[in-house]
This record gives structure tokens, C-alpha cells and sequence, in this order.
């Protein structure tokens, strides 16, 4: 058998805490999804100013990297080189760039998700979360 890892409550909270901190660094409001390795809801926060549709897109984006285990930008970049049959995936709908995988020792233990500003914005802040956790 394997041990596995998986993020903890505080784990969650570090994350959230850091991409909350470069988002209001930048003055942007978003919305930040956490989920697990099964793309399952751990932390929704919606800052003041953030469109309602972003509490549907940030966590959609999260969900499609955990999934996918790389960043969903993978997939907007699948579909915008013309492979637009890949959006009858199943079980991936975040196919925007935003979503960022949570990686250690090869294994994902989830995903970030931020929506609301440029989509390469959304994944700065992202990585900001993840970068807290020193891995």
C-alpha cells in the first residue's frame, strides 16, 4: 500500500489566507475555490466586489485540476487550438485558466480555483495560495 496526503483543515485555511492576501495586495476581487484530490469543496471565499458567477467558476476551475492533476489552463489551451470536441468531456467544466493543482511527491491533494480578474491573474493568485504550504 501507499500513504497518501492529504490537506488538512489548516492546510486549507494557509492557503486561503495567502491567496486572500495577494488578491487584496492587487486589489482584486475574486472569488477562491479549495477543493480536495477529488475536486470536492473544502473552502469558498467570495471578497467583497466579486461577481456572483465567480463563486460557480472559481470552484469549477478547481474541480478540473484536481481532476486533470495540471492546471486547467491545459484545457482552455486544448480547446482554443481548435480540439473543440474536448468540451464533451465528462466531469470537467472549468476549462479556463485558474485552477492550479496542489502537488506533493507526485501526488495531487487538490486544487486552488480563482475567478473574477484576467485568467492569468486568477492563477498568480492561485499560486500564491500554494506557494504557503512550502512545497
Amino acid at each position: 500500500m501507499k500513504i497518501k496526503h492529504e490537506l488538512e483543515l489548516a492546510d486549507v485555511k494557509k492557503i486561503a489566507a495567502a491567496a486572500e492576501a495577494e488578491a487584496l495586495k492587487n486589489q482584486w476581487a475574486v472569488t477562491i475555490a479549495i477543493v480536495d484530490d477529488g475536486g470536492h469543496l473544502l473552502w469558498l471565499q467570495r471578497l467583497d466586489g466579486a461577481a456572483a458567477v465567480s463563486s460557480h467558476i472559481a470552484p469549477a476551475k478547481a474541480h478540473t485540476a484536481a481532476l486533470g492533476r495540471r492546471e486547467s489552463k491545459v484545457y482552455e489551451d486544448i480547446v482554443n487550438g481548435g480540439r473543440t470536441a474536448f468540451l464533451s468531456a465528462p466531469a470537467i467544466d472549468g476549462l479556463l485558466e485558474g485552477g492550479v493543482p496542489i502537488m506533493k511527491d507526485g501526488q495531487c491533494l487538490g486544487a486552488v480555483g480563482v475567478s473574477g480578474v484576467k485568467s492569468s491573474e486568477d492563477a498568480q493568485i492561485a499560486r500564491a495560495g500554494i506557494a504557503a504550504l512550502g512545497l
